[in-house]
């Protein structure tokens, strides 16, 4: 019997492609930076920032300075607008997201979140309208490991106190996360509502798993 559900956040939850993007090409843009020499420095830094040694704003420090470019003015719009196209990921949710959250907390569900994400997403997440709804909160940035770790997934279940065969989770498939909830036991199925074919998206539909096309398809799996 299914007791909890989890969900990856970013592509599953909400999704950065319906809002202006702010990745690398626009923050080297903004810092006056060739997009290749941002993206040397910036690139190499992704897992550091992932699990938490590095921030936001010291990688943008690092890489400003390195191109003899750097003011805390500079610095601070870069970091700024970073952050708000974070926040505004959050104002373009799919209609059902909410409803299918409400839904699950109605009828007893345990929800929870595995994420793999930056300093600044970890801030906004926590600060989102999505939050209250989460019973247990598995962020990269914070534990210091990220999906596909079997650990991050370990430590969420054991937070909600439930087992493997009593959860489904619930993601977009970016960071092997499905295949690893498949292997600890975990019912896994992809969220297809966001996935857009022919765009610059990492992750495409994959084949070996239930997909979901609406949010409140959650419900009908769950027979709801």
């Amino acid at each position: 019997m299914t007791r909890a559900v989890i969900f990856d956040m970013f592509e599953t939850l909400i999704t950065h492609y319906n809002s202006p993007l702010y990745f690398g090409a626009q923050m080297a843009e903004d810092a006056g930076i060739p997009e290749d020499k941002f993206q040397l420095l910036w690139r190499p830094t992704e897992e550091e920032r992932t699990i938490g040694k590095l921030t936001l704003e010291e990688v943008v420090e690092r890489i400003l300075r390195e191109n003899h470019c750097y003011s805390e003015t500079l610095r601070k719009k870069i970091t700024d607008k970073r952050i708000a196209a974070k926040e505004e990921c959050f104002r373009h949710l799919h209609p059902e997201i909410v409803p299918m959250l409400s839904a699950l907390k109605n009828e007893g569900f345990l929800i929870g979140l595995i994420s793999n994400c930056f300093s600044e997403e970890a801030y906004v997440i926590r600060k989102s309208e999505l939050f209250p709804y989460f019973d247990a909160v598995y962020l990269s940035y914070e534990q210091g490991i990220q999906k596909p770790d079997e650990d991050i997934f370990i430590r969420c279940m054991n937070h909600l106190s439930v087992k493997p065969e009593e959860c489904m989770y619930v993601g977009d498939g970016g960071s092997y996360e499905l295949e690893t909830a498949r292997k600890l036991g975990m019912k896994a199925v992809q969220a297809a509502w966001y996935l857009q074919e022919g765009t610059t998206q990492p992750v495409k539909r994959i084949k070996d798993f239930l997909q979901m096309e609406r949010p409140l398809d959650v419900l009908k799996i769950l027979d709801l």
